[in-house]
């Protein structure tokens, strides 16, 4: 026998072994609880809630890093999501309102300031972050899952989902969490769309550009960006959109032109060859103008670079013919039209849009009607339209609250990611939503930190609010809730609403159009807080929950119905709402209104006097003198509260009317109950 055959029979068998293993591998059903998909910063902020509640799940990552989209984008390098390291704040929670890249995870030193220190970093830094978070999280992430296709099938367990990767490989879960994020390029058809380059592709070397002329469609951050970086070689770069330009600190939407991009409004507005221009691209025609080259001496024709020139749909003959003749460019028609010149490239930068190909028809969530049907239709708890069980988190998650608020950006999504996760929490494991317990006397205080550092609401401003659940004498404190779900409250956190009602406290923006930067830009009168312009508290009390059908009809601009009494907290400079006169008094008269009960407090020998003379003393002295707890009067400490001018004279000591400038502060605020307080002590 061949001494060699024994090896070579070896060598078969364990060949055979591997390749029925890595069948078995390609064609294995994986189940869990919880798929996500896409292990962005969304994916991996889901990833983190689900691990710390030791929760069946799975990241699936068709790339072989987390974060992948940020390898190539933005294509220039540079993000524009603030990374503010100092802010003389040593509050964690107050500094995320300033850090819009971080993630939330219970690890404090886990920060974006780990791998930058830029305020605006380079996009190569946040593959970098999310490394360190999935590491030092050991979040569960597979990479190479290449997901091309999502159904849905129901059976006797119920609905669950079917994941196929690119070797046939299957995983099954009951919930479905997609966070892949946009990058599918946004294209609009028009004639001549194939001689425009796309921004995914262009060349990012300013040198290429030298001594061209360039057009860009779309007036966004990456239009923009693209524009900046070219402005010192291109000859001229104008710019073309169906509307006019929205800077971001005018509409406070962040998705909205940022200044670290708007230097080719400068050069516009001075002057200097590059412009901004407006007109529907449906209705635009990229062209090529027909003309004869030169000839060569040889009798050959020489070839001459081709021009592309911006014309119009009505003056085309062929609307399927992207050459075009002299009588058919604008200028034939408009001998001033503004974008006569030919131009040397046609860049498309127009975003990016969600990924609807690899649903089928059984678990494809509708178009929204926000951002032109760009993005997936879902509720207000970020829920699939008529796809249940599965939910998108992220920046496709921005129809719900698309150019309103920062749910399409890290500094937002990272609460909503939240919000989502507590929501599942309470529907598949009977876990309430998170809730605080206070006294009543404990309200104020609790609802002053609360807005004065709380990160969530105040990234997630008319989208997330607290709401206070009141009891009598105590209140169930809920942080950031989808305001939109307020009318499903119950079914959604597993928490009723008493006869005693609540409230809700929402971070928002005043809606008066106004010179942004203007004398008058400002209020600071606490009697005019309803005409507040900045981002300040408002506080809204139902007795009873709002319909479904209240919060269709809404006022405009409103993120919650018309309620019994409304209460803004007047806007302030350093956000920092905790002004005695102007700041907590107010908000003290207008939780008295609501709760009907006096919330001053008292010194301890008030409180003693206050029980022997009257037939019920104050909710303060009964939760606190009565149990023997209370402040002894202080000499030094009354003088301060005196020259603070928060005395009260003898006669109002037992009393909490309002007084005769707290109606009068409701009614334009849009309360329909403004009463004072009148109380039978």
């Amino acid at each position: 026998m061949d001494p060699s055959l024994p090896s070579v029979i070896l060598f078969i068998l364990i060949g055979y072994v591997l390749s029925s293993f890595d069948n078995r591998h390609h064609n294995v059903t994986r189940r869990y609880d919880y798929c996500v998909l896409g292990a962005g910063p969304a994916g991996l902020q889901m990833g983190y809630f689900l691990s710390k509640a030791r929760r069946n799940y799975v990241i699936l990552e068709r790339n072989s890093g987390p974060g992948s989209f940020f390898n190539k984008y933005p294509r220039h390098r540079k993000l524009i999501s603030i990374n503010k390291i100092y802010t003389g704040r040593g509050n964690r929670e107050f500094n995320l309102r300033h850090d819009w890249n971080s993630l939330l995870s219970d690890k404090p030193d886990l920060l974006f300031k780990r791998v930058s220190d830029d305020f605006y970093p380079p996009a190569d830094a946040f593959p970098q972050y999310l490394s360190l978070f999935v590491g030092e999280l050991g979040l569960r992430v597979q990479y190479g899952v290449d997901v091309g296709r999502i159904r849905a099938v129901q059976s006797a367990t119920g609905r669950h989902y079917i994941l196929t990767d690119q070797h046939a490989s299957d995983y099954t879960c009951s919930v479905l969490l997609v966070a892949t994020g946009l990058w599918v390029p946004h294209t609009v058809d028009f004639v001549g769309a194939d001689l425009v380059e796309g921004y995914e592709s262009i060349s990012t070397n300013p040198e290429d550009y030298k001594d061209q002329a360039v057009l860009i469609l779309g007036k966004g951050n990456s239009a923009f960006e693209t524009a900046q970086s070219i402005l010192g070689r291109a000859s001229r770069v104008h710019m073309l959109s169906s509307s006019p330009v929205r800077l971001a600190w005018q509409t406070h939407y962040v998705g909205d032109l940022r200044a670290v991009n708007n230097e080719l409004i400068d050069t516009y507005q001075l002057k200097s060859l590059d412009g901004l221009a407006e007109a529907r691209l449906e209705k635009i025609v990229i062209a090529q103008q027909k003309e004869e080259g030169k000839r060569r001496l040889g009798g050959k024709k020489k070839e001459k670079r081709k021009q592309l020139y911006l014309t119009l749909n009505k003056y085309m003959h062929s609307r399927n013919s992207f050459d075009a003749t002299q009588e058919e460019l604008p200028g034939h028609h408009i001998d001033n039209f503004p974008m006569r010149k030919p131009y040397d490239r046609v860049i498309r930068c127009l975003g990016f849009r969600f990924n609807f190909s690899i649903f089928d028809s059984s678990a494809c969530p509708p178009n929204s009607e926000n951002a032109k049907g760009r993005l997936p239709e879902l509720t207000p708890w970020y829920e699939g339209k008529n796809t249940p069980g599965l939910f998108v988190l992220g920046t496709a998650s921005h129809s719900r609250d698309y150019r309103s608020s920062a749910g399409g950006f890290v500094h937002g999504f990272r609460y909503t990611a939240r919000a989502v996760h507590r929501l599942l929490e309470h529907r598949y494991h009977r876990n309430a939503w998170p809730s605080t317990q206070l006294l009543a006397t404990h309200l104020q205080s609790w609802i002053l930190k609360r807005v004065d550092e709380a990160s969530g609401p105040y990234q997630m401003f008319e989208v997330l609010g607290d709401v206070i659940l009141l009891r009598g004498s105590h209140c169930e404190y809920l942080e950031e809730f989808p305001l939109q779900a307020l009318p499903q409250l119950s079914s959604l956190s597993g928490h009723d609403v008493s006869m005693h009602g609540l409230i809700v406290v929402v971070m928002q923006y005043g809606k008066k159009k106004i010179d942004y930067l203007g004398r008058s830009r400002a209020e600071t009168e606490w009697t005019n807080a309803w005409k507040s312009n900045f981002l300040h508290p408002v506080l809204y009390y139902y007795k009873t929950l709002p319909s479904v059908e209240e919060m269709k009809l809404r006022p405009n601009g409103w993120p919650l119905p018309r309620p019994q009494a409304i209460h803004h907290i007047v806007e302030d400079f350093l956000t920092e709402w905790d002004a005695p006169i102007s700041h907590i008094q107010p908000l003290r008269r207008f939780l008295e209104h609501c709760l009907q009960t006096d919330l001053r407090a008292f010194y301890a020998e008030s409180c003693f006097h206050l029980s022997l003379t009257h037939r019920t003393p104050p909710l303060f002295c009964q939760q606190g003198y009565l149990k023997q707890q209370g402040i002894p009067r202080n000499s030094q400490l009354r003088q301060r509260v005196h020259d603070a001018g928060l005395t009260h004279t003898e006669q109002d000591v037992g009393t909490s009317d309002a007084d005769s400038t707290f109606p009068n502060y409701l009614a334009p605020a849009g309360a329909s109950v403004s009463s004072g307080l009148k109380l039978d002590l």
